[in-house]
């Protein structure tokens, strides 16, 4: 079957520029699957009293879903490029449809966690069919002003995941957390189905089945592991994450082999292109820092200052919220000067933000703490923007489903470690002190020196940011291989000159 395929358009002067529909869907459909990768952070409690579980056995609607993700992102790479983004759509959301209604139906604790596995499958394949088909229709000139509108949706979504679960529980059953979303999804699938174009032109291919089973094992180990050395352990979560470490590098060697043959399951060549490389040491390192944070301050708001789950969770959605709405007009500020204006004063504000949580206290005002968070959110959306449409845009059409695929998994990772490190520097610091200043007070010294490390760390984020260009290299699609864009100049100039006369120039200006 051969696909329609969309190109992109560059607006003149003065005419209004609009998303494209298929990426407006493809947002729709993102924002109601990402909802749900946060929407169960205050159903702990309930599913313990309904399932009759401990609170390590429910804490699994979320360590479960983390994993899916983790091993079913790095297949998607190989899988957009052999489907069509009609057939790609309608899997992930059968797939995440069948998931919500299995996970509101389940009549016992691991047939919910089966139907939170198979929700996160559905949801693994939406990102990357998002970034890729943005990369595909959408003109260079105009990749901010859109991925700002993507950013929007992707940050709103797991900022409000935790809020809205505190209302739903106040009104009734976990299982409403379900049962809403199902009619909203399955209204965004079909309305999605009927409107949604093909943009791509699926390729056969063979998919290395050792390759499929070898990411899932190694990726999946190195999350559980890291997921597990959060809660406090340390002995057998150190060693399920080194031997995900092991498999990935197996992984890697086995890539680098089928590369060779042409038939890789993620290939690793985006990474030969530096402006990608160096989005992605930036992007893991500030998802670090904000997964870190997302962890922390729940903890401080909850444990320290007694504030509820719902409390806490309007204490921090402002932050998100902003982060959200500030997308468009950051991609438009991207769109007009280039990343470094948004990236370089982003990735300062990052360091400036967490210092000054570092230093957050018994006493310390909620408003400080509010304001606080929100220009960490705000210098992460000034950050992220930029960062995935340098990134993604610096490669050659053929990888951007590969290089969205390895963006989504190193996402899941930095997500795990990010907490990992949060709560373990936070416990050895308590540990520490506790003898000396209370239970309390060691808590407090904890979360300080948890977020002074994730300050620490965010200085590599403005060191990469400095190093990142104002644009990516090429245009048209092609990256760092512009020079392949100008193999038939002066078809293109023909292009460029018809499509000022579609516009109503004279012909002795446009040349016809």
């Amino acid at each position: 079957m051969t696909a329609a395929v969309t190109t992109s358009h560059r607006p003149l002067d003065g005419e209004k520029r609009r998303t494209p529909a298929v990426i407006t869907l493809l947002v729709l459909a993102t924002f109601v699957v990402i909802l749900n990768e946060t929407i169960m952070l205050n159903a702990i409690p309930n599913l313990m009293k309904s399932f009759e579980v401990t609170e390590h056995a429910a804490q699994w609607v979320s360590t479960a879903f983390m994993l899916t993700m983790a091993s079913v992102i790095p297949v998607t790479g190989w899988f957009l490029q052999r489907v069509t983004t009609r057939t790609a759509y309608a899997t992930a959301m059968g797939v995440f449809i069948a998931g919500t209604l299995i996970s509101a139906i389940a009549p016992v604790f691991g047939i919910l966690l089966a139907g939170r596995v198979i929700q996160a499958a559905g949801t693994a394949v939406m990102m990357p069919l998002l970034m890729t088909t943005l990369m595909t229709v959408v003109d260079e000139s105009d990749r901010g002003r859109v991925m700002g509108n993507v950013t929007m949706a992707i940050s709103v979504a797991p900022a409000l995941g935790p809020t809205l679960s505190g209302l739903i529980l106040g009104f009734g059953s976990w299982r409403l957390l379900f049962l809403l979303v199902l009619p909203i999804a399955v209204l965004v699938a079909w309305s999605g189905l009927r409107r949604l174009e093909n943009v791509n032109e699926p390729a056969e291919s063979s998919v290395d089945w050792a390759s499929v089973v070898i990411a899932a094992l190694g990726f999946g180990s190195l999350v559980y592991g890291l997921s597990r050395f959060a809660e406090g352990e340390v002995g057998i979560p150190l060693l399920i994450a080194a031997v995900g470490a092991v498999l990935i590098l197996g992984f890697v060697l086995r890539q680098l082999r089928l590369q060779r043959t042409g038939s890789p399951l993620l290939d690793l060549r985006a990474f030969l292109h530096g402006t990608f490389t160096k989005s992605l040491v930036l992007m893991s390192i500030a998802f670090l820092a904000m997964m870190g944070s997302m962890i922390l301050l729940p903890l401080y708001l909850q444990n320290v200052r007694g504030l509820s789950p719902l409390l806490t969770g309007l204490l921090v959605m402002p932050g998100g919220l902003a982060m959200g709405l500030l997308g468009p007009t950051v991609g438009r500020i991207f769109d007009a000067y280039g990343g470094r204006v948004l990236v370089i004063p982003g990735s300062v504000g990052i360091v400036v933000a967490l210092g000054g949580l570092s230093q957050i206290s018994l006493t310390t005002p909620y408003w400080l703490v509010l304001v606080l968070h929100i220009v960490l959110m705000v210098s992460l959306a000034s950050a992220f923007t930029p960062v995935f449409t340098l990134g993604l845009g610096s490669l050659p059409m053929h990888l951007y489903s590969h290089g969205s695929s390895i963006l989504g998994t190193l996402q899941q990772v930095s997500a795990a470690f990010g907490t990992a490190l949060a709560v373990t520097v936070m416990s050895v610091r308590s540990d520490q002190v506790v003898d000396k200043v209370g239970a309390v007070e060691a808590h407090v010294s904890g979360l300080q020196a948890a977020f002074l490390v994730s300050a620490g760390l965010a200085l590599i984020v403005v060191v990469m940011a400095v190093l990142l260009p104002a644009r990516a290299e090429g245009h048209g699609g092609h990256g760092e291989h512009a020079e392949e864009s100008q193999e038939e100049p002066a078809a293109d100039l023909d292009a460029e000159l018809a499509e000022l006369c579609e516009h109503g120039l004279e012909p002795a200006v446009c040349g016809c």
